[in-house]
């Protein structure tokens, strides 16, 4: 989906392991919060301020919702903006590398839990299912890794993150 103008928002899309076993870090979001409760993203919110660069919100949000210290993260690049259909915004995905092990710890206003997933797990989780959201049935890519289901612009960030790791493997073989 073309990213919609409105509001830009930011996401930090943090890669531990690397290279070895490789793996992400996702927030599942409290289930009494007024927008997308319960589900599953990656750490990062509203440009508050637009002379903020976007990189510095990702990582701002990073720290208040998993405690993330910016000076623990390399980000290493972006993948392209990604539209929110409900909420109208513009979500600008930055990948950066942060070392394994690391403690975090969840905002509690914010986020229920911490989830870290390993890219072999997310890719065997793939699959296009029909969702109802709304009220309208939709035909989406999604990933479910136990009882936790990723979907929306998380899963488009995530597909587009796949689709470009998966690329630079086959270079590399």
């Amino acid at each position: 989906m073309k990213a919609p103008g409105g509001t830009d928002a930011a996401v930090l899309v943090p890669i531990f392991g690397h290279p070895g076993q490789p793996g992400l870090v996702f927030t599942e979001r409290r289930s009494d919060l007024r927008r997308h409760p319960g589900e599953i993203s990656f750490p990062g919110g509203r440009q508050d301020d637009p002379a903020e660069d976007l990189i510095a919100t990702a990582l701002r949000e990073a720290e208040e919702e998993i405690g993330l210290d910016p000076g623990d993260v390399e980000v290493v690049g972006a993948l392209p903006p990604v539209g929110t259909f409900v909420t109208g915004y513009k979500v600008h995905p930055f990948v950066g590398l942060i070392p394994e092990g690391l403690s975090l710890r969840p905002s509690p206003s914010e986020v229920a839990a911490i989830l870290l997933f390993r890219i072999e797990e997310l890719r065997a989780g793939f699959a296009l299912r029909r969702l109802v959201r709304r009220g309208i049935p939709v035909r989406t890519p999604t990933y479910v890794i136990g009882e936790h289901l990723i979907w929306g612009a998380t899963a488009r960030i995530l597909g587009e993150l796949l689709e470009r790791l998966g690329r630079a493997e086959n270079l590399g073989s």
